[in-house]
């Protein structure tokens, strides 16, 4: 079974006539790490936020979204809270607490969960994205990137079946984006987790995504493996997506004439 099955879904914001999602039809799957790409105002972030009813955007809707087969505005907030992890774009309206240790314990918290099990999540977490040293540091004090790694990792310790990221990389460098990405990736392939990420970056998606999703005017442009969809190379690079450099090296090729494929995103892949 699907873990979100979206049928028809149309969505409009208020005092707009264009609707910002169109004829929505899609099944996301258990285990699976997808990502959203397409151009900015594609509706990447509105498609995510409807995934969790209490942030959905206000406007008009239509259509349905069923997750694990019940329709989503039947389940209750703690089944989602429990269930469905989301991470939001900007760190700082999602953390909440003063410690870097009470923002871990606070969705545990919230859950009513007891404190040894409390202790044993949080210093599960603090070991596995490697948050020993900031335990008792002031979330305040922290970088950008530090508290993007709290707010996930804060996330991941409820151990949700879904983790929705809206471009958790987004101002990171290179070196930022690997760890996060790396991080995410490990919890998805030892838990069996379901991940939906939306990213700009097509080397990320190339390196880490098992689907990716295209998305183009409030529209479902293209969704399939990561391997299929870079067999449509040069339509992604007309979208405005920047696609990865080896893959422009076989584009290159394949305009001079070389009889090669052109659906080789990653190094490992090219050799």
């Amino acid at each position: 079974m699907e873990c979100f099955k979206i049928q028809n879904l149309t969505f409009t914001y208020p005092e707009q006539e264009i609707p910002v999602l169109r004829n929505v039809d899609l099944s996301l799957h258990p285990g699976d790490f997808t990502v959203l790409a397409g151009p900015s105002g594609c509706g990447k972030s509105t498609l995510l936020r409807q995934l969790k009813t209490v942030l959905a955007p206000h406007g008009s809707k239509e259509g349905t979204i069923l997750f694990n087969g019940t329709p989503l505005e039947t389940v209750d907030e703690r089944t989602q809270t429990a269930k469905i992890g989301f991470v939001l774009q900007d760190p700082d309206s999602q953390i909440v607490t003063d410690k870097v240790w009470h923002e871990l314990a606070f969705g545990l918290e919230s859950l009513g969960m007891d404190n040894t099990t409390i202790r044993g999540r949080v210093a599960e977490m603090a070991s596995f994205f490697g948050l020993e040293n900031w335990m008792y540091q002031n979330v305040s004090d922290l970088s950008g990137g530090q508290k993007r790694r709290i707010a996930i990792a804060g996330i991941i310790a409820m151990k949700p079946k879904v983790l929705v990221l809206d471009e958790p990389c987004a101002g990171l460098d290179p070196e930022g984006r690997e760890l996060i990405l790396s991080q995410v990736k490990n919890y998805q392939q030892t838990t069996g987790s379901t991940v939906i990420l939306v990213s700009h970056s097509m080397e990320d998606i190339a390196n880490y995504a098992d689907k990716v999703l295209v998305m183009e005017q409030g529209r479902v442009y293209n969704y399939d493996t990561t391997e299929k969809i870079f067999r449509d190379a040069e339509n992604l690079s007309r979208m405005g997506l920047g696609i990865p450099d080896i893959t422009k090296v076989f584009l290159k090729l394949k305009e001079m004439g070389v009889d090669i494929g052109t659906d080789v995103y990653t190094i490992p892949y090219a050799v």
